[in-house]
């Protein structure tokens, strides 16, 4: 039982993400956004999301 409380204690104050950690995660998102936008603002494949979805709108049901 007492080390079932202990462990209990221990998760509880490693619960959240410390200041730091937040601004790793943020970096990590805006430079995966930054390439994700580059990928999809790219000819090749605004024209093949282009063709996607014009091969969508045109299914006959």
């Amino acid at each position: 039982m007492r080390a079932w409380m202990l462990a209990s204690i221990a998760a509880r104050r490693d619960a959240g993400m410390v200041t730091s950690e937040y601004a790793v995660g943020v970096i990590a998102a805006v430079a995966f956004a930054a390439a994700l936008y580059k990928v999809v603002t790219s000819g090749q494949v605004g024209e093949e999301l282009q063709g996607i979805v014009g091969r969508a709108l045109n299914v006959q049901m």
